[in-house]
């Protein structure tokens, strides 16, 4: 089985596509390969901090590797927080910090639609090919749920009544951005070998 490294430190992120390619490829996090340099995101935009993600992860381990970048683009807020969702709040903003600022800017809009996006690039074989995930919804007006990180307790998708945060990892991943992106990065991986 073809060996991938997720360049990602985050747990879950790693469980999250794990869980959707079982049995095609072993996919392994920084982590579970002694990877701890802090990788830097100061790109302007998601798909340039997932490039370089990537980049960097392929320079400095020689593995081949994906890597994702997700942001959060609310259209009240034009767009924001989009490419700066992780640090929203501030540089070592915990997800309750960002969520607590965003919940904080809606105040009083009427307009909650939102979208999370997720980009995430392969550098396999030598190239760099880039796979979109988007899934659309609202912004509640409080917290639900214990499931998920991030945003998930605020973000209820299109056609659901409940929040990322009160889905089970397999409801979540029937519909979400990132495993709308992981899907695409999988028919690209089974088309190639």
């Amino acid at each position: 089985m073809k060996k991938l490294i997720f360049a990602t430190h985050n747990a879950n992120k790693v469980k999250e596509v794990r869980n959707q390619l079982i049995g095609t490829y072993e996919i392994l996090g920084l982590n579970d390969i002694g990877f701890h340099e802090e990788i830097i995101e100061d790109k302007k935009t998601i798909v340039e901090n997932s490039i370089a993600k990537v980049r960097f992860v392929k320079e400095r381990t020689g593995y081949d590797c994906f890597a994702d970048d997700t942001g959060l683009e609310v259209n009240a807020l034009n767009g924001r927080p989009g490419v700066f969702s992780k640090r929203f709040a501030g540089q070592n903003a915990s997800s309750d910090d960002n969520i607590n600022k965003l919940l904080h800017m809606l105040k009083g809009k009427q307009d909650r639609s939102a979208q999370f996006k997720t980009v995430i690039s392969l550098f396999n074989n030598g190239e760099i090919q880039t796979f979109e995930g988007i899934c659309k919804g609202n912004i509640g007006f409080k917290r639900s749920g214990n499931f998920g990180f991030g945003y998930d307790p605020i973000f209820i998708p299109e056609n659901k009544n409940i929040s990322f945060g009160q889905m089970s990892l397999e409801e979540k991943n029937k519909i979400a951005h990132r495993a709308r992106a992981v899907n695409k990065l999988i028919g690209y991986l089974t088309n190639l070998y």
